[in-house]
């Protein structure tokens, strides 16, 4: 009886934890209508951008970083604006290959009929940006020390250690 209602409790709160995670594959329950996703890499690097077709005046323009992927999701009836604005675009910027996460950004938009997603692939090569991690690398132009560059520069004074 335990084991019945711990694996019950534990089936239950996994559900709940997931209820709010979004999968740009389908995730745990795929349907035809699930969002969108585009992603970005060095050679075909992308910019979306989504129009108001009652203006043609762009009202999303995102350029999405080379190595980063766009996932967005429209939910209808959710805008501010029965009207003008009478949808939800939730979205967010993940690195490229992630399949689930939670949709943290959010605009209102125009209704599905009024809305177009342009997809545009810019000049390339583009490059990744650096990850946070080798900012403290000692192996770049900006890290290394004045007598490593061609220019040249005092050595270190020698310890014991180098004798």
């Amino acid at each position: 009886m335990k084991r019945t209602i711990s694996s019950l409790s534990l089936i239950v709160a996994s559900t709940i934890a997931l209820a709010g995670c979004y999968g740009p594959r389908g995730a745990w329950s795929p349907y035809t209508g699930n969002g969108y996703t585009y992603e970005s890499t060095e050679m075909k690097p992308v910019t979306i951008t989504l129009i108001d077709t009652r203006t043609e005046q762009p009202f999303f323009k995102l350029e999405i970083p080379a190595g980063k992927q766009l996932t967005m999701n429209f939910l209808e009836g959710e805008g501010d604006d029965p009207v003008e604005r009478p949808d939800r675009m939730v979205y967010s910027i993940w690195d490229n290959g992630t399949s689930t996460g939670r949709l943290t950004n959010m605009l209102t938009v125009p209704p599905v009929g009024c809305r177009r997603i342009d997809y545009t692939v810019r000049a390339s090569p583009e490059w990744r940006e650096a990850p946070a991690s080798y900012e403290d690398r000692v192996d770049t132009g900006a890290q290394h020390p004045a007598w490593w560059t061609p220019q040249g520069g005092e050595l270190p004074k020698r310890t014991k250690f180098y004798e």
